[in-house]
């Protein structure tokens, strides 16, 4: 999700239709970590709400720095152009545990619940999800971090912190959506299944600071969508994910593999996949999202001539891969030559029609046969390329002529750049915190993967997400990040929000 005070003003949408189950290899000591990660459908959205969900998207970066954290997940579910949704997972907390349902969000770095009372918070969902609150009170490994704990200055990182009379350490996220939230910081038990040598564990427990919400405001307070609470994977050092890997628990990087075809699948890492002909550009040195310094667009072998300083990072300007937004979102002085080259390379083979203010095509022919290939290039020499169908999105049928659209949408007058779904899907995208850099390769996502781990020695071993073999070692096993009882790291389960017409 985009900075705070982005406002997005297009989008035609797509998304995945997931049920994850999500394998982690572990470094250090061959662990893995499991969750579930869910998504829910919902009906009858047209364009411009599918615009304002990814506004929505994009209002909620929040400010955040220093990565850590790492997770091997299989994902399950397909990017699909008539469905739209955000990923959620369950999370259990507290002692006993309790489960809440969570947004999972790239651009945010805290894991907050709503707790017990909550003024602003919904009681119901439109997904169909039973909600739940989180009371310290009724924890036995709940407490609350002082106003003096070193972990309230990290707060300040992420949010707007201070002090309560009571002495605890509080927090307020307010997102450029309008939309906000406010409470305290306490720690307590995060739960997880992991793998240990040759067997799996579950029920394994681990220490993490998170919010406890006690107020919520804007569309945080609509039930159409609601889940439980946020969880933010960002890079600051209050993100589970740093939390963990501080502890020895995780690695420092993640990585996902989206399948792009209905019914699909993918997979979803805390872990670094490794693949042959991946390519890596750097991470925009102290930037709180994930920033990656795009240089050039090219269609059909042809450099766009756009101005470099387009995409230069400066002042929330730049461009940022988040795999929390949708689609994906040029700068206008990108977008309009962008639009203009696609349109003059097909328009002896396809009709160009606009259909309210998106540029779109009739065609009866495969767009593969038909549409050019596009190239991103990034800094250190990395292209990310792009099949007609990571630019395009269907919208119908006039004829017998398919209706075919730009699926990148523009932002005017921001200077920023935002690669969504749209584009990741399809590929490995390793994001390397350990040595700030993200890294992909195209991919077909059902697949199994090899996961890279460093061992107790050191050295680092790699391991292949195939069919695990009972008979072998730990260091020859094979796992499959595709089966859910076999090496899970948080077996997520991830569900969508709507079937929806775009146009």
């Amino acid at each position: 999700m985009p900075p705070a005070g982005i406002l997005v003003v297009s989008v035609v949408s797509a998304a995945l239709l997931l049920t994850v189950a999500v394998g982690v290899l572990v470094g250090g000591e061959g662990r893995n970590m499991m969750l579930a990660l869910e998504r829910a459908s919902h009906d009858g959205m047209g364009v411009s709400q599918l615009r304002d969900r990814d506004r929505v998207r994009h209002g909620r970066f929040l400010q955040q720095q220093q990565p850590l954290g790492v997770v091997d997940f299989p994902v399950q579910g397909t990017y699909d152009p008539y469905l739209v949704g955000l990923y959620f997972t369950r999370v259990k907390l507290g002692t006993p545990p309790k489960e809440f349902y969570v947004q999972i969000d790239t651009g945010s770095d805290v894991l907050w619940v709503g707790c017990n009372p909550c003024s602003g918070c919904p009681t119901s969902s439109g997904l169909q999800l039973e909600l739940e609150f989180f009371d310290p009170a009724s924890s036995s490994t709940a407490s609350p971090i002082s106003c003096s704990d070193r972990r309230c200055a990290l707060g300040a990182e992420s949010s707007d912190s201070g002090c309560s009379d009571q002495n605890q350490c509080g927090y307020t996220f307010q997102y450029g959506d309008g939309s906000g939230t406010s409470g305290n910081y306490i720690e307590d038990s995060i739960y997880f299944d992991s793998i240990v040598g040759n067997s799996l564990s579950s029920n394994n427990s681990a220490p993490v600071v998170f919010g406890c919400s006690t107020s919520q405001s804007g569309d945080l307070t609509k039930p159409d969508r609601a889940v439980d609470g946020i969880f933010g994977f960002g890079q600051q050092g209050l993100s589970v994910i740093s939390q963990l890997s501080s502890q020895g628990i995780t690695p420092n990087a993640f990585s996902h593999c989206l399948k792009g075809e209905s019914g699909g699948g993918g997979i979803l890492v805390l872990g670094q996949i490794v693949e042959p002909n991946m390519v890596y550009t750097p991470l925009v040195p102290s930037q709180p999202h994930y920033n990656v310094n795009l240089q050039s667009i090219a269609v059909n072998g042809q450099t766009l001539n756009i101005d470099p300083s387009v995409f230069a990072t400066s002042n929330n300007q730049g461009t940022i891969i988040d795999s929390g937004t949708t689609l994906a979102y040029f700068a206008e002085e990108a977008y309009d030559p962008f639009v203009t080259a696609i349109t003059e390379t097909v328009s002896q083979s396809v009709r160009p029609i606009l259909v309210k203010g998106n540029q779109c095509y009739l065609t009866t022919s495969s767009i593969s046969d038909v549409f050019p290939p596009v190239s991103l290039n990034f800094a250190g020499g990395a292209s990310m390329l792009l099949r007609p169908q990571d630019y395009l999105l269907q919208q119908n049928s006039v004829g017998g002529a398919a209706v075919w659209c730009i699926g990148i949408q523009k932002i005017q007058g921001q200077g920023i750049t935002i690669l969504g779904d749209l584009v990741l899907k399809d590929k490995i995208v390793v994001y390397d915190l350990s040595n700030q850099q993200i890294g992909w390769v195209n991919y077909d996502c059902s697949l199994s993967v090899n996961v890279s781990a460093t061992t107790g020695t050191g050295k680092t071993e790699y391991f292949n997400a195939g069919q695990l073999d009972n008979n072998s070692s730990i260091r020859n096993k094979v796992y499959n990040l595709l089966i859910p009882n076999t090496i899970i790291a948080f077996l997520l389960h991830i569900v969508f929000f709507g079937v929806l017409t775009f146009l």
